[in-house]
C-alpha cells in the first residue's frame, strides 16, 4: 500500500510538472509576437531591387538567404560616403541614401567596397532631380530592333543617336547587396531619427552602442542567367513531386482591337487590308513594380485610347474600305515582348491578322512632352530604299500632315529622311516584313523625358496634377496636358479614318479632353475611382488601388494596367446591349450573337440615381486580349538572340526592418553568460537525478502501520 500511494503521488506531481511547463511555453509562444514588435520596427512601405536575367546576364540586387544586417549611416552628401568606405569603426554599413545621389558614380564606389556595404536604402527626392535620372541603358532594346550589322549597320547599337541620352544604365547591373526603396516619408524620418538617437558620431568618436541597425531579406533563388534558371527549374519539374521552380518568363497580354469586328476562330483572307495603330502599355524602374512610366507609356496609351472613342463615333466606319486595328504591346521595355509575340503569331497563322494583312503601321512614342507644338514623324530609312515602300510612306506622311492641318495646336514635322526610327515596336515588324509605317514622338532625335524608366517618370513629370482626393465626374473641364494629347488623338483619329478609305466625316472626328482627363487621373493619380469601376468586372474590383498604377510587365498576368486597359477599350468603343447576366457570360445561346465577333464583358455599371448601388450592365465590343511570352520560352531556346529572353527570380520573403545592436564584447559576453548558465543547469541536473532516491522518497500513506 505505501508503494502504489507513493507512485500515486509521484504521478500526479510528475503531470503537474508537464502541465507547468506546457503553461510557460504556450506563455512564451503567445508572448513571442509581442516580444518581436518591442525588438523590431518593420519597414512597410519599401519596394526592393529584384534579379532579373537574360540569355547571357543576371542583373538586379539580392541578400544573402538570412538577410543582411548593417549598422545605419545616412548619407546626405557624398562626403558622408567616407565613414561608410574606411573611417566608420563598426562595418558593415546599410547606407541610406539620399536620391539626389543615387547617381552611378557613388554607386560605382559602394560596389567596390562590398566587404563594408551590407544594403542601401534609397529615400525618394523630392522634387524630382533636376538634372534628370534614368537607369535605363542609352540604346534601349539594343539588338532586338531592325537594326543590326547586316541591315542597316550604320543605325545598329544607336551609333548615330544615343536616344536615351541622360542613361547611366543602373537597372541592368548586377549588385551583391540588397537595394530598398523607401516609399514612405514617416518611415524614413523614423530611420533618420533613430540614427541620430544611436549612430550619429560626436567630434568624429565612435558611437556607443547599442547602434540602430537595419536588416533587409530580399534573397533571390535564380543565378548566372536565363538558360541556367530555365534549365534547373525544367529538371525539377520533370524529377521533382514538388518542383522548386526558380525563375519565371516576363509575360504578359497584349490588349487589341478592330474597328469593324472579324472572326478570330479564323484568319482573314489575303486582300482584306488593316491599318494598325500601336502604342506600348509597360514601363519598368530601378525597383520591382515601381514604374509609374507617365511619359514613357501612359500619355501614348491614354491617347490612343481616345483616338479609339473618336474613330469609332464616325457615322460610317462600318462602311470603310479597310479595318483598323488598336494594339497595346505589353514587355515592350524588355526587348519588345509583346511585338515580336504578335509578330511571331502573325507569321505562324496563330493571329486572326497576318502581317501580309498590314496596309500601314501609326505607333505612338513619348508624345506628352512636345516643344513648341512640335509632333515628329519618324520613318525607316532603310525599308524606303524600296521604291514601292517609299511611296506608301510619303502617302502615309501626307495624310498626317492633312489630318493635322486642321488642329493648330499639333504642328507635324519630318526628321532628317536618313535618321534611324527610335526604339518602337514597329522595328519588329519591319524585321518580318518591309511596311510602310511611321512612328509618332515628341522629339527629333533624343528623349524629351529626362526620367525614362525611372520612379520620378510621374504625372509632374508630364505636368498633369489634380485637387486631392477628386473624382474623374467632378472633371468636367481638361487639364492642359489632356487637351494637348487629346489634339493628338484628333489628328490619329482622322489620320486612321483617311487611311482606311475615309473621306466624309473626317472633320468631325474629334477627341474628347474630358476622356483624357479622365484617363490620366485614373493611371497616374487614383485607380480606384467610380469611373474605373463602372467599366470594371465586378471580379476585377481589387485591380483599382488607391494610387498610381505601375506598368511593370511581371510575371503573374494580366496585370492591373492590361485589365484596365481591355476594359477602357471596351467602354470606350463598345455598346452597351440588353443581355442578362447569364446571357452576358454564355452569348452564343442568344440569337444574333456571336462570340467569334464579340467580346461580351459584364460591368459594375454606373450608379443610380441615389448613388447607393450600381446598375450592371453587358458591354459588347472587340476588345481582346492576346498573349505576350516571348517566343523564346515556347521554342524551348533559352539562348535566342532573335526573341527577348528575359525572366525574374523567384524568391520567399523580401521585408526590411529595424532595431538596435549591442556591441560585439557585450554579445560575446552574453553569450558566454549564456553558455554558464547551461553548463550549470546540466549539472545541477544530472547531480538531482542521480540522487532522486534521497532526495525524493515518497512519504507513507497514513494507517499503514505493521505490528
Amino acid at each position: 500500500m505505501a508503494t502504489a500511494g507513493g507512485g500515486a503521488m509521484a504521478d500526479l506531481g510528475c503531470r503537474g510538472l508537464c502541465l507547468l511547463s506546457f503553461c510557460v511555453l504556450l506563455a512564451g509562444l503567445c508572448g513571442g509576437n509581442s516580444v518581436e514588435r518591442k525588438i523590431y520596427i518593420p519597414l512597410n512601405r519599401t519596394a526592393p531591387c529584384v534579379r532579373l536575367l537574360n540569355a547571357t546576364h543576371q542583373i538586379g540586387c539580392h541578400s544573402s538567404i538570412n538577410g543582411d544586417t548593417g549598422v545605419i549611416h545616412v548619407v546626405e552628401k557624398e562626403e558622408d560616403l567616407q565613414w561608410v568606405l574606411t573611417d566608420g569603426p563598426n562595418p558593415p554599413y546599410v547606407v541610406l541614401l539620399e536620391g539626389t545621389l543615387f547617381t552611378r558614380r557613388v554607386m560605382e564606389k559602394l560596389k567596390g567596397s562590398t566587404s563594408r556595404i551590407a544594403g542601401l536604402a534609397v529615400s525618394l527626392a523630392k522634387p524630382s532631380p533636376a538634372s534628370g535620372f534614368s537607369p535605363s541603358v542609352q540604346c534601349p532594346n539594343d539588338g532586338f530592333g531592325v537594326y543590326s550589322d547586316s541591315y542597316g549597320p550604320e543605325f545598329a547599337h544607336c551609333r548615330e543617336i544615343q536616344w536615351n541620352y541622360l542613361g547611366n544604365g543602373l537597372a541592368y547591373e548586377d549588385f551583391s547587396f540588397p537595394i530598398f526603396l523607401l516609399e514612405d516619408e514617416n518611415e524614413t524620418s523614423v530611420i533618420k531619427q533613430c540614427y541620430r538617437d544611436h549612430n550619429l558620431s560626436q567630434n568624429g568618436s565612435a558611437p556607443a552602442f547599442p547602434l540602430c541597425a537595419m536588416q533587409l531579406f530580399s534573397h533571390m533563388h535564380a543565378v548566372i542567367s536565363t538558360v541556367t534558371c530555365m534549365r534547373r527549374s525544367s529538371i525539377q519539374s520533370t524529377f521533382s513531386i514538388n518542383p522548386e521552380i526558380v525563375c519565371d518568363p516576363l509575360s504578359d497580354y497584349n490588349v487589341w482591337s478592330m474597328l469593324k469586328p472579324i472572326n478570330v476562330s479564323g484568319t482573314l483572307e489575303p486582300d482584306d487590308r488593316v491599318v494598325v495603330a500601336a502604342t506600348q502599355l509597360d514601363s519598368r524602374s530601378f525597383f520591382w513594380n515601381v514604374a509609374p512610366g507617365a511619359e514613357s507609356a501612359v500619355a501614348s496609351f491614354v491617347t490612343q485610347l481616345a483616338a479609339a472613342e473618336a474613330l469609332h463615333k464616325a457615322p460610317d466606319v462600318t462602311t470603310l474600305p479597310r479595318n483598323v486595328m488598336f494594339v497595346f504591346f505589353q514587355g515592350e521595355t524588355f526587348d519588345y515582348i509583346g511585338s515580336s509575340r504578335m509578330v511571331y503569331d502573325m507569321e505562324k497563322g496563330k493571329f486572326p491578322v497576318l502581317l501580309e494583312n498590314i496596309d500601314s503601321f501609326v505607333e505612338l512614342r513619348q508624345v506628352a512632352l512636345r516643344n513648341s507644338l512640335e509632333l515628329w514623324m519618324h520613318t525607316d530609312p532603310m525599308s524606303q530604299k524600296n521604291e514601292s515602300v517609299r511611296n506608301q510612306v510619303e502617302h502615309l506622311l501626307t495624310t498626317l500632315e492633312k489630318s493635322g492641318a486642321g488642329i493648330p495646336a499639333v504642328i507635324l514635322r519630318r526628321p532628317v529622311q536618313s535618321q534611324p526610327l527610335p526604339p518602337s515596336s514597329l522595328q519588329r515588324f519591319l524585321r518580318a516584313r518591309n511596311i510602310s509605317g511611321v512612328v509618332l514622338a515628341d522629339h527629333a532625335t533624343v528623349f524629351h523625358n529626362r526620367y525614362y524608366q525611372s520612379v520620378y517618370d510621374t504625372a509632374e513629370n508630364i505636368n498633369v496634377s489634380f485637387p486631392e482626393r477628386q473624382s474623374p465626374e467632378d472633371l468636367n473641364f481638361g487639364t492642359d496636358t489632356a487637351k494637348a494629347l487629346a489634339d493628338v488623338a484628333t489628328v490619329l483619329g482622322r489620320t486612321l479614318y483617311q487611311l482606311a478609305g475615309g473621306s466624309n466625316f473626317s472633320d468631325t472626328i474629334q477627341a474628347d479632353p474630358q476622356t483624357v482627363t479622365r484617363l490620366l487621373y485614373g493611371f497616374l493619380v487614383r485607380a480606384n475611382n467610380s469611373w474605373f469601376q463602372s467599366f470594371m468586372r465586378q471580379d476585377l474590383r481589387s485591380y483599382l488601388g488607391d494610387g498610381p498604377l505601375q506598368h511593370y510587365i511581371a510575371v503573374s498576368s494580366p496585370t492591373n494596367t492590361t485589365y484596365i486597359v481591355q476594359c477602357a477599350l471596351a467602354n470606350l468603343t463598345g455598346r452597351v446591349i440588353n443581355l442578362t447576366r447569364e446571357q452576358c457570360q454564355d452569348p452564343n445561346k442568344v440569337p444574333n450573337e456571336n462570340k467569334d465577333l464579340y467580346e461580351y464583358m459584364w460591368v459594375q455599371g454606373p450608379l443610380n440615381s441615389n448613388e447607393t448601388e450600381r446598375l450592371p450592365q453587358c458591354v459588347r465590343s472587340t476588345a481582346r486580349l492576346a498573349r505576350a511570352l516571348s517566343p523564346a520560352f515556347e521554342l524551348g531556346q533559352w539562348g535566342s538572340t532573335e526573341y527577348s529572353t528575359w525572366t525574374e527570380s523567384r524568391w520567399k520573403d523580401i521585408s526590411a526592418r529595424i532595431f538596435l545592436i549591442a556591441s560585439k564584447e557585450l554579445e560575446i559576453v552574453t553569450l558566454t553568460v549564456g553558455f554558464g548558465v547551461l553548463v550549470f543547469s546540466l549539472v545541477i541536473t544530472y547531480c538531482i537525478n542521480a540522487k532522486a532516491d534521497v532526495l525524493f522518497i515518497a512519504p507513507r500513506e497514513p494507517g499503514a502501520v505493521s505490528f
